[in-house]
């Protein structure tokens, strides 16, 4: 006899400050991992799985993220279960809507496209409330330059120098619709910098690291240690060029995602 199956979409938001990313690993904090325990002690049973629209990594946050919920035998409460299962989230988790779907939903198949923001500041060092969300470069940045070197990402380019160990076989080649730096007025507090940035990239998908690897980029160009010439040159087809600076991953936020 076949197990009734139950198919869910959850929309989520985290903080991924003292996450070691989303996916379950051994012996570390993860948000799947406190999403899964929640769903355990809530429906006092362990017969489902979890499956993400994609990976986070370490202290990389989340504005918007969907994740699947296969369960089994029976369905999740009527009443009150949004509620119960928010209330038993850590703090820097909550649930903001939960759907059924049916069998044939791919949570990894729906993203029609991605929007990542990495915000940051330049100069006097920022509050150290600030660290969770916003990375500081203590140094004078050439935002102006920074701009134009960003709008170079946007179209169709081989990213393949911004793809964290990729082999021969990866697929390199993909189109961004949006790269941009602009003033950071989305996220404020009053423990922010006066001013602030964010570098905002939107496509349908990206390879591991590359938004930092790209950020990086900018910084080292904003610092002077690069010329924009050499950003040119990451993109032309073929060209595979070894960066060595990974922005820290506290600046970045998985802003949206859109089905």
């Amino acid at each position: 006899m076949f197990d009734k199956r139950f198919y869910y979409l959850l929309k989520i938001q985290y903080l991924g400050f003292r996450y070691h990313g989303w996916q379950k690993q051994p012996d570390v904090l993860t948000v799947e991992r406190m999403v899964e325990r929640t769903l355990s002690y809530v429906l006092e049973r362990k017969n489902f799985k979890l499956l993400a629209s994609g990976r986070t990594d370490a202290k990389v946050s989340a504005n918007v993220a969907y994740v699947e919920l296969f369960l089994k035998d029976a369905p999740l409460p009527e009443e009150g279960f949004f509620e119960l299962f928010n209330a038993n989230l850590p703090q820097d988790i909550r649930c903001l809507e939960i759907t059924e779907v049916d069998k044939a939903f791919n949570v990894m198949d729906a993203p029609k496209g991605k929007e990542y923001i990495y915000l940051f500041s330049h100069g006097a060092k920022n509050h150290p409330f600030a660290a969770p969300y916003m990375v500081n470069i203590n140094a004078k940045l050439d935002i102006a330059l920074m701009k134009e070197a960003a709008r170079l990402f946007e179209g169709t380019h081989d990213f393949r120098t911004y793809a964290y160990k990729a082999n021969p076989e990866t697929k390199t080649i993909s189109t961004l619709e949006v790269s941009e730096i602009i003033t950071n007025k989305l996220y404020t507090a009053s423990f922010f910098p006066d001013e602030s940035y964010m570098f905002r990239v939107c496509g349908k998908g990206f390879k591991r690291h590359q938004i930092r690897l790209m950020m990086g980029a900018l910084f080292d160009l904003g610092q002077g240690k690069i010329d924009i010439n050499f950003i040119k040159e990451t993109l032309v087809p073929g060209n595979s060029i070894k960066l060595e600076h990974i922005a820290q991953p506290s600046g970045l936020m998985l802003h949206n995602v859109q089905l």
